[in-house]
């Protein structure tokens, strides 16, 4: 298998982010190359200086998510950022933040955390997401 998984992660919710996180890590281990595209809020949660911050769950979690993601951290789960750094070492995961999405938030690649491999354009990650599956978060 080596059809390319391409994740447009929009989200920026610590239960979302887990979601992307887990994908790229099943597919790294199936050998599947993974191209993530960050934009707006899913990049926003990329800095360098909040990457581990709390940045709470969907409004749709409610308290019982809550009660249920807290429970599952207490017993040891991994964050979604330490699952995509194992999904990085897994396997081909590429990081590219989205070229307008950094200018709307004014930044720049040195404000983000080093896990981010390049910012590109929308065109590119289509050329780089080939045939392969889009999932948006």
């Amino acid at each position: 298998m080596d059809e390319t998984i391409s994740i447009v992660l929009f989200s920026g919710t610590d239960d979302k982010l887990q979601a992307a996180a887990t994908l790229a890590a099943g597919a790294a281990a199936l050998g599947r190359p993974v191209k993530i595209f960050l934009q707006y809020w899913g990049l926003n949660v990329f800095r360098a200086d909040g990457i581990n911050a709390d940045h709470g769950l969907a409004p749709e979690a409610g308290e019982a998510g809550k009660a249920a993601v807290a429970a599952a951290a207490k017993a040891g789960q991994a964050t979604w950022i330490e699952t995509l750094r194992m999904a990085k070492e897994l396997g081909e995961v590429d990081i590219q933040a989205c070229s307008a999405s950094m200018d709307i938030l004014k930044l720049k690649q040195s404000d983000l955390d080093p896990i981010v491999d390049g910012v590109e354009g929308v065109a590119a990650f289509y050329i780089n997401a080939g045939e392969g599956q889009i999932i948006f978060i």
